[in-house]
């Protein structure tokens, strides 16, 4: 042992300053946009504007009687009428052969359903997918004017 002193092996300097570890952000920078341009590249956009509908007005006058019009009822049962003829099947392809019929020498009727507030969905959809394997796009719905109470 050496005298004059102990030597540990520690560093006693005056004016020594830890350093402040630093994080550096460019490599995380980075990395978030790669996966931002990753996303907005992957993603699909819809374009709903393109859809147009026409919604009925409950409010509105009754319209008058277009000469060359189909009317098809549909009740809660899902049972169909088309004009006064009763329609014993659901199937679109035979639909539309009653709607043919129904048209005759008609040029590009408009077909009129008059659905039951409580007829199901698809009962009013086979209808209009009816509509579209006949070649008629001219489809509109009736709906009760409301009474003031």
């Amino acid at each position: 042992m050496a005298s004059g002193g102990i030597d540990s092996g520690m560093n006693f300097r005056r004016g020594y300053q830890k350093e402040e570890p630093e994080i550096n952000l460019v490599p995380l920078i980075d990395v978030l946009l790669v996966i931002l341009i990753f996303l907005m590249v992957s993603t699909t956009y819809s374009k709903f504007a393109e859809l147009r509908i026409n919604l009925p007005k409950a409010d509105a006058e009754q319209q008058q009687d277009r000469p060359n019009q189909i009317n098809i009822a549909v009740d809660s049962a899902g049972r169909y009428v088309i004009e006064t003829t009763p329609v014993n099947t659901s199937d679109p392809e035979v639909l539309s052969e009653q709607l043919r019929k129904a048209a005759g020498n008609m040029d590009d009727p408009v077909i009129v359903i008059n659905a039951d507030a409580n007829a199901t969905h698809q009962a009013v959809i086979r209808v209009m997918e009816a509509a579209r394997i006949a070649g008629y796009s001219h489809l509109t719905f009736t709906a009760e004017t409301r009474t003031a109470r």
